[in-house]
């Protein structure tokens, strides 16, 4: 298969862009399909997408790293960069991103889905990161993203152990952020992106950025940090607008242009 066929990209609807991963059998994520998200994150930033979904199939979302390019220690150098240059570029993303994860998330694909905004999990989702029963470790952000979004003793129990948590209990420690039924995840998936996506994109994107990076300073710097994005964002068209349309009309009904 092509680069291109690996990640399949749906016509944007206002501004909210799909991605389906695509790759025979378990849409593992082969350095080839790394390269092709990486691409694809970069290509989105410059586009300017309000919001982006990242999907796989009903049964599998992504179940893991291609094992058959596995061997030593410098094979696993170049895997590993590949999935952080690719699993960065996706949380670098400016845009608000959803996992919609159908079916077996595992390894890489846990990992893929942890590094996007917001996870919707169909009642068929399995999550884990069971690199410890190949003898190795998650490398590509499982030991880092993981004990950030469920604590680090829940993420010791289940990378040491391999263990594997449904739907409902990943929603229960954090993993997962909501559940639907299977039928019902893209309708949700695609709901959310658009209610993002109608908004005030700007003070979105400031939102995202003010919080990912305050989750890796001190909380005086984090408020600086909120400081600064509250001053920037009334310099956006938006605001005037939100602010404009409260005061004449009450909440909720600004129309914005995301400028």
């Amino acid at each position: 298969m092509s680069n291109e066929e690996l990640v399949l990209v749906d016509s944007p609807v206002n501004g909210v862009f799909v991605l389906t991963l695509n790759s025979p059998k378990v849409n593992a994520l082969s350095t080839s399909m790394l390269e092709r998200l990486h691409y694809l994150a970069t290509d989105l930033t410059l586009l300017g997408a309000h919001a982006v979904i990242i999907t796989g199939g009903d049964r599998l979302f992504a179940a893991g790293a291609e094992i058959s390019e596995f061997g030593g220690p410098e094979e696993a150098a170049t895997i590993g960069a590949a999935f952080h240059r690719a699993l960065n570029a996706v949380a670098a993303l400016p845009a608000f991103t959803i996992a919609a994860v159908s079916g077996y998330a595992l390894g890489g694909g846990c990992e893929l889905a942890m590094a996007c905004d917001y996870r919707i999990a169909s009642t068929k989702a399995v999550f884990g990161q069971p690199e410890i029963l190949l003898g190795i470790i998650p490398g590509g952000g499982g030991t880092q993203r993981l004990p950030r979004l469920v604590g680090s003793s829940r993420a010791k129990e289940l990378m040491i152990t391999g263990r594997q948590v449904k739907a409902d209990e990943a929603e229960r420690i954090g993993l997962a952020d909501e559940v639907v039924e299977p039928d019902q995840l893209m309708t949700r998936a695609r709901e959310l992106a658009d209610t993002v996506a109608g908004g005030a994109a700007q003070a979105s994107r400031i939102i995202k950025r003010v919080v990912d990076a305050g989750m890796n300073t001190t909380l005086e710097e984090g408020l600086q940090l909120e400081i600064d994005g509250f001053v920037e964002v009334f310099g956006t068209r938006d605001s005037q607008v939100g602010v404009k349309s409260f005061l004449e009309n009450g909440p909720g009904k600004a129309t914005f242009s995301g400028s």
